[in-house]
């Protein structure tokens, strides 16, 4: 198997299996990924909570929480570190939930083709609309791009200092 495929395979394992659990810490299983790093293979978890601010005593709860369950499916073939952290101030956004958080803030979108015209690939603006089909993203100097959800390869909250 391909490790493009491999990789994704665990993180739609691992995504169906530890969201749950995460809930049930009453935390929110943002984004994860399995990545080999130098050090070997990593399952990084994204953890958020209401209001955000997610500390160490978030991540070390998860970490418990999510390590008997991953023991006992057992799927990951070989050795891997668990790593739980906050999803910083440039957090992905995934589900329809995060892009209504944000609405109203400065985001940055990737879509897997080009879109809109004159066509683009990048989108960085203020997104002024989402509904369950797509969201709108203002971008200055360019005016307001309808991107559909399926189209988006990735999109993070842009910080503004």
């Amino acid at each position: 198997m391909a490790e493009s495929n491999f990789k994704q395979t665990v993180e739609e394992k691992a995504m169906s299996l530890l969201d749950p659990i995460v809930a049930g810490e009453a935390l929110e299983l943002v984004d994860l990924e399995f990545v080999r790093e130098r050090e070997g293979w990593v399952l990084r978890l994204f953890i958020d909570k209401p209001g955000g601010r997610v500390g160490l005593d978030e991540c070390s709860q998860v970490s418990r929480a999510v390590d008997p369950a991953l023991d006992v499916e057992d799927f990951i073939p070989h050795e891997y570190n668990l790593e739980v952290s906050s999803p910083g101030v440039n957090r992905p956004l995934k589900k329809l939930a995060h892009y209504e958080r944000v609405k109203g803030q400065k985001v940055k979108v990737k879509t897997y083709g080009p879109i809109g015209d004159p066509p683009r690939k990048n989108f960085s603006g203020t997104l002024t609309e989402v509904s369950g089909e797509e969201i709108a993203v203002e971008v200055e100097g360019a005016g307001s791009f309808r991107i559909p959800f399926k189209d988006i390869a990735k999109a993070n909250l842009e910080f503004e200092f």
